[in-house]
């Protein structure tokens, strides 16, 4: 497409049009932890008021920057799948709450991946756009993140690309896209519209940064033509704040290596390219017990970690991360706060029982505010 972005006719249904009234309980809940560590931030009991009047009249209330500030970094804080929250704190908020369009989404969302790229030095951020009205949603964005990489159909053969992304990549093809049909197309954004026609929006090449992998011992690893992208940024997720939804607020922070070299590039229903580096490696992969697999798996971690030093861009190892997750750990309990943990999730995909988070259990409790999926 030679445009930026393009608004085009729906090819599902619009959000259905549900009459919702804010939760004056959850309402009163963020509002009551928002004072307890905030103690210096005025009347608690003249705001909950103000709230009441509001939700009588209009169905919903309005956070102050400082509430949604707070709100987006606890629900950070919250999220029992993310190993990375020990910098919770120093989440830039994005506050474009006044954004109501889906092309003002789409603008939104590309200078979220500029200010978060920045030169390399990936800073956690979110943008904080329109939330739902009693009578009205807001738009959204239906990609999963922000940077997807698409998934080509063949002809009875393999997908070209990442075969998670087929069906978000046929979406944009019947919405008129066209890729290269290669392994790293970039896929548009598509944003639906709280009321209209979805939009179509390709991302600026400078809005997307890219690490070509290579390895610091096998020069072959370069042809292999493998890359992955910077900033891994979530786009498909509500933001919960005191019985107030969010429906597109994208954030991110940086990538652990496993995320990409354990998960993207290995997993067999992704880029699935274990067997062809072992090949490259020389192993025996006739027999599992040449761990051939574990190996190979390994150089690939190794190669991701080098290209984004290399490269001069934010990215931690998993033993680190896992240290620091017990250290932020250790601060909530001191603090007299939960912490929720997904086990699965937080035990690291590439050599788990070496790291010490493997060696205990987790609280696993839902706690508010919080990034859920849309109901």
């Amino acid at each position: 497409m030679s445009t930026w972005f393009r608004s085009l006719r729906p090819f599902d249904a619009f959000p259905t049009l549900v009459e919702r009234t804010a939760d004056l309980r959850e309402a009163e809940r963020f509002i009551k932890l928002f004072h307890a560590e905030n103690p210096s931030a005025g009347g608690m009991y003249a705001r909950l008021r103000d709230i009441a009047r509001d939700v009588a009249r209009y169905g919903t209330y309005t956070h102050t920057f400082e509430e949604l500030e707070f709100g987006a970094r606890v629900a950070w804080r919250n999220s029992s799948r993310c190993i990375g929250r020990l910098y919770w704190r120093s989440l830039k908020v994005r506050d474009r709450r006044q954004v109501s369009t889906a092309e003002g989404v789409a603008l939104e969302c590309v200078a979220h991946l500029r200010e978060a790229t920045g030169a390399g030095k990936i800073r956690p951020t979110v943008t904080v756009l329109a939330p739902d009205t009693p009578t009205l949603p807001a738009p959204r964005v239906l990609n999963e993140q922000l940077i997807r990489y698409a998934g080509h159909r063949t002809r009875g053969g393999p997908v070209v690309g990442d075969p998670r992304n087929v069906a978000l990549t046929d979406t944009a093809e019947a919405m008129g896209w066209r890729g290269r049909g290669g392994r790293f197309d970039v896929l548009p954004l598509i944003v639906q519209a709280g009321v209209g026609e979805p939009l179509l929006c390709n991302l600026p090449g400078d809005a997307v940064l890219e690490v070509p992998l290579t390895h610091p011992e096998y020069s072959w690893f370069a042809n292999l033509g493998l890359r992955w992208h910077a900033v891994p940024a979530i786009s498909d997720m509500c933001l919960e704040i005191g019985g107030i939804c969010y429906p597109c607020a994208p954030f991110n922070g940086w990538y652990m290596g496993t995320e990409i070299g354990a998960r993207n590039l290995a997993d067999t229903d992704r880029y699935d390219q274990l067997a062809l580096v072992a090949g490259r490696l020389g192993l025996d992969t006739s027999t599992e017990r040449s761990l051939w697999r574990d190996h190979a798996l390994v150089e690939l971690n190794v190669a991701v970690l080098h290209s984004f030093e290399r490269a001069g861009v934010t990215i931690t190892d998993h033993h680190t991360e896992s240290r620091r997750f017990l250290t932020h750990l250790s601060r909530e309990e001191k603090a007299g706060r939960v912490c929720p943990a997904d086990w699965s999730w937080i035990v690291p995909p590439l050599s788990g029982s070496a790291t010490p988070v493997f060696h205990r259990y987790y609280d696993t409790r839902s706690l508010t505010p919080a990034f859920v999926h849309h109901r």
